[in-house]
């Protein structure tokens, strides 16, 4: 498994680039991971949507569905991909677990439909 590091933390990573325990995310490690996935500087808005995106994994052990995020944090219906590109990403920053092979052999989650 990856290990990066970051400010002075070390970040473990799965081999798909996912971090390996749920409970390590902050926004430091958000930061790490949105530098590794060259998604750019994280917002105040990218954060909402990723500290959504926690929130909502950890109560109910799924992926939101996108405009459902949008709408809980304010912004428009297609925040997630306006910010992020692909919801993968987001997924990867906000340090949810390796969805699977199923979505990861896409690259993207177009194909899903999300």
């Amino acid at each position: 498994m990856p290990v990066i590091e970051y400010s002075g933390i070390k970040i473990t990573l799965d081999d798909d680039g996912y971090l390996v325990n749920y409970e390590d995310w902050n926004e430091i490690v958000a930061r790490a991971l949105a530098e590794r996935e060259g998604s750019g500087e994280l917002t105040d808005d990218k954060m909402d949507i990723l500290k959504f995106m926690r929130s909502y994994y950890k109560e109910y052990n799924f992926f939101p569905i996108l405009r459902f995020v949008c709408k809980n944090v304010g912004q428009p219906r297609d925040c997630v991909t306006e910010k992020f590109i692909e919801p993968v990403i987001a997924w990867k920053i906000a340090g949810l677990p390796n969805p699977g092979d199923e979505v990861n052999m896409f690259g993207k989650w177009e194909p899903l439909g999300f």
